[in-house]
């Protein structure tokens, strides 16, 4: 038989492997890999139809790893509750319906204020807003109609970093190469005409103490917050549409399409889904489940009447 000495250097990757071997396993077993994310319905006054979700908002989450539920307008508070405690983070979709009276704004409010609470208490649970959503979050977190009108529907614009960004939890695993072209691109689609004025956060204590700004953009005249996270929770909100570079094709309006552009939608979803996997919430079964599960519906082709590729209707 051979012996071989046992030099400093194979002393040292015998250390190293033993020492990997014996390194607890905690990630396996606290992240939940297989989140569900609840998309907002809102009003749509159809005479068949009352609600509707754009599927490119689904598409987004699910190309991060997620599943997806449906939150139904005008449900009852438990039924929100129920809601809440089954699925791992809710996304506040664009649109056009008010967010002062409307089932989306219920919808919303229902859902932000058990996400505070829980978070207060360590059951992490992710919010996500988009341009409407964003909106929503707004009024939500001052409390009053803090919106500025701007000239920002169907722009596509770089984003205008802050120095909040070096040290932000959404952009921090962002390549080099992708911020920079965030940054000096027109890579994020505005359809808008409210906005959060940057004046109006900063002279707001409650927006100001709660939402740090990552990106701003102007529409000449107005300087608005286009990305924003709350600094205590992991709460999220989006002026411009991440979903719509991948999932959206009308020649209507300037969606970029680029390389950079697609980068942009997956790295977005990733993170707000990585966000989810923190969450343990569960149905309380599998039928339950699947019942809730969006597969249950549709989507039906839209693309030449309206601005969305395909619409899930309820």
């Amino acid at each position: 038989m051979l012996h071989y000495p046992l030099t400093f250097r194979n002393m040292n990757l015998l250390l190293f492997s033993f020492s990997l071997w014996c390194l607890p396993c905690y990630s396996s077993v606290q992240r939940n890999d297989r989140p569900i994310i609840g998309v907002l319905a809102q009003e749509l006054p159809t005479p068949n139809q009352t609600s509707y979700i754009a599927a490119s908002y689904v598409k987004f989450l699910e190309s991060g790893g997620a599943r997806v539920v449906p939150v139904m307008i005008n449900q009852t508070l438990e039924e929100y509750k129920a809601l809440f405690n089954s699925i791992n983070g809710v996304l506040f979709p664009g649109g056009g319906v008010s967010i002062i009276s409307s089932g989306y704004q219920r919808a919303a409010k229902a859902f932000y204020e058990l996400a505070i609470e829980a978070n207060k208490r360590g059951d992490y649970f992710p919010v996500w807003g988009t341009c409407l959503g964003l909106e929503q979050l707004s009024v939500l977190t001052s409390e009053k109609t803090v919106l500025s009108m701007t000239n920002t529907s169907g722009v596509a614009l770089p984003l205008n970093f802050t120095n909040e960004v070096k040290h932000s939890r959404l952009f921090g695993g962002f390549p080099a190469e992708l911020m920079d072209a965030l940054a000096s691109e027109p890579l994020a689609e505005n359809s808008h005409r409210w906005s959060l004025a940057l004046l109006t956060h900063n002279t707001n204590e409650e927006l100001k103490s709660f939402y740090k700004v990552l990106s701003t953009n102007t529409d000449g005249t107005v300087e608005f917050v286009s990305t924003f996270e709350a600094y205590d929770y992991p709460i999220y909100g989006t002026q411009w549409h991440p979903e719509k570079n991948a999932f959206e094709w009308t020649r209507k309006k300037p969606i970029p399409h680029s390389p950079s552009a697609i980068k942009t939608t997956f790295y977005m979803a990733e993170f707000f889904i990585s966000e989810a996997r923190k969450s343990t919430h569960r149905f309380e079964s599998e039928e339950g489940e699947s019942q809730a599960l969006i597969y249950n519906y549709s989507p039906v082709y839209t693309g030449a009447k309206r601005a969305f590729e395909q619409i899930y209707y309820f």
